[in-house]
């Protein structure tokens, strides 16, 4: 309930701010035009629609969360806890997306309250950072990669590639962090309660679609998946369907809308301009941009600018990092946690990796 609460106030606030921010944006294009659905890359919102109906059937089966806590009851000193934490969540954005990883990891982690002494904000915070560097892994972890990855026309496994080196050295990164975060001390934790109803069939049905679905989407056919997979839940759980956060696939539209009429403005066209002469051009842009704007809206924004796909792609990753507006993860866990300075505690953390790895991305980009 609280995760339905949190979303729609969240989604329901950028909502309105893109729709309010429409009609200036429109008045203010030197050829404005009525068909704004042109705007929209429906290929990428058909494949974040079948991406959340997925997901959302991977997370109603109850196994993710059973998994996490057989993690989490095996790991005895903060380090390890810390570790294991870090590197589930990274792994579970790069398949589930960094958002519903987050509502998956950060409950889990909060429970811990309840049967040790323990960081949990602190933890909460690398959590948030871990599910950025993580979803960067794959076309699907998160919006912008799935936009980017529509839009290059490049193959699911060619993305994934040109994603690693800095999705590694970002995970490797946050894990050297670790002893610097957390001390070295053990921790007793009694058993935590599975309190996750067990679906099997919907488990294995959601985890057999998604290869079908990935493959219809590297063929440009996201849109033709969509209407397959709403068919099937409507026959088979049409509960799950009302389930799937479909506010913020309007979001998502909107966003393609006015970042496409904001890039028709002269003087922004003039500032991209100047942007992209940065040191590191594309990558430094890019990062700067995600600081004013989140990553998802960087990613769109630039694309009208360049087509230099990585250096785009890694410096939307890198600028989710930095000040918490930086990337919808940041601000999604930073809610759920709900603890009071957390805020500040993050920058202390997230800004230095902004820092670093933009230096790691300018290092291994060859920029």
């Amino acid at each position: 309930m609280f995760r339905h609460v949190l979303n729609r106030v969240t989604e329901d606030v950028l909502f309105m701010v893109l729709l309010v921010t429409l009609v200036p944006l429109w008045w203010l294009t030197p050829e404005p035009t009525w068909a704004l659905h042109e705007l929209v890359d429906w290929r990428t919102v058909g494949a974040l629609a079948g991406l959340m109906i997925l997901s959302r059937g991977l997370e109603v089966s109850g196994y993710l969360t059973i998994a996490g806590h057989w993690l989490l009851q095996r790991m005895h000193g903060e380090r390890g806890l810390a570790v294991c934490l870090i590197v589930f969540a990274a792994l579970l954005s790069a398949v589930i997306t960094n958002d519903v990883a987050l509502f998956i990891v950060v409950p889990l982690t909060l429970a811990l309250r309840r049967v040790a002494e323990i960081p949990v904000g602190r933890l909460v915070i690398f959590e948030a950072l871990a599910v950025n560097a993580g979803s960067a892994l794959s076309p699907i972890g998160n919006p912008q990669n799935l936009f980017l990855w529509q839009t290059s026309g490049m193959g699911f496994l060619e993305f994934t590639m040109m994603m690693a080196p800095l999705t590694l050295a970002l995970i490797g990164l946050l894990i050297a962090a670790v002893p610097l975060a957390f001390p070295r001390q053990q921790i007793s934790m009694s058993a935590i309660a599975v309190d996750s109803v067990r679906d099997r069939k919907l488990f294995y049905l959601s985890l057999m679609l998604y290869l079908p679905f990935l493959l219809l989407a590297d063929m440009g056919q996201a849109m033709a998946g969509v209407v397959m997979l709403i068919l099937l839940f409507v026959i088979y759980r049409r509960h799950l369907l009302w389930g799937v956060d479909w506010l913020l696939l309007a979001v998502f539209a909107l966003m393609f809308v006015n970042m496409n009429l904001l890039a028709g403005l002269p003087v922004v066209r003039e500032l991209a301009d100047q942007l992209l002469q940065l040191p590191g051009q594309t990558l430094s842009a890019a990062v700067l941009t995600s600081q004013a704007m989140s990553n998802v809206p960087a990613a769109i924004f630039l694309a009208a600018f360049t087509d230099e796909w990585r250096a785009l792609a890694w410096g939307v990753t890198v600028g989710g990092f930095g000040l918490a507006i930086g990337s919808l993860a940041n601000l999604i866990a930073l809610r759920l946690a709900r603890q009071p300075g957390l805020w500040r505690e993050f920058h202390y953390w997230s800004v230095p990796m902004l820092l670093a790895g933009w230096l790691i991305a300018l290092f291994f980009g060859g920029v």
